[in-house]
């Protein structure tokens, strides 16, 4: 089964398994060298809002988590993420997880190349953070996650909160 590093809101377990419908079967906190996770891909519509991205940066350290799913909740994920309309590339990063007792995993991960001045929503980073607290990153690192600068969400996102909600689920 493929194993899919999360870095953003999906860290999140509410999100991956509630949101998105993703039944994950292990999960591993780990860290991907040379790479790094920032907070400045636009969103698919509109232009309000950042989202995660992970982008090749030589020395750098990404934290996030890796969820063994199947081959349908793989694509799943990069239906809704917009893989397939080039929001993200899928990327294979090698994710050493920070149990010292378990083994190197090859993951399959989101990047893109669609980059904005704009600032993540306050309601994004603070599933960010859960997740990353959920899952033990490094308390540093959810530090520097809480400091990212954010806005808070438009009347037209919120409105469509639900229907977007919806659009997300994994059919059963």
């Amino acid at each position: 089964m493929p194993w899919y590093f999360a870095y953003g809101s999906n860290m999140q377990s509410a999100t991956l398994r509630g949101r998105r419908g993703i039944e994950y079967s292990r999960v591993y906190a780990g860290r991907v060298a040379d790479w790094r996770v920032v907070f400045d891909k636009p969103p698919i519509f509109g232009n309000h809002g950042a989202f995660g991205n992970m982008i090749e940066e030589a020395g750098a350290i990404a934290f996030g988590v890796a969820f063994e799913v199947n081959e349908d909740e793989l694509a799943h994920i990069e239906l809704t993420e917009g893989v397939v309309i080039g929001n993200y590339d899928r990327v294979v990063v090698a994710v050493q997880p920070l149990d010292p007792d378990a083994e190197l995993i090859m993951a399959f991960s989101l990047s893109s190349a669609r980059r904005c001045d704009n600032v993540p929503t306050r309601r994004y980073m603070d599933l960010v953070v859960e997740g990353a607290g959920e899952h033990g990153l490094p308390a540093d690192y959810i530090v520097s996650l809480q400091r990212v600068p954010t806005c808070e969400e438009t009347e037209t996102t919120l409105q469509w909160r639900s229907v977007l909600d919806d659009l997300m689920k994994r059919p059963k």
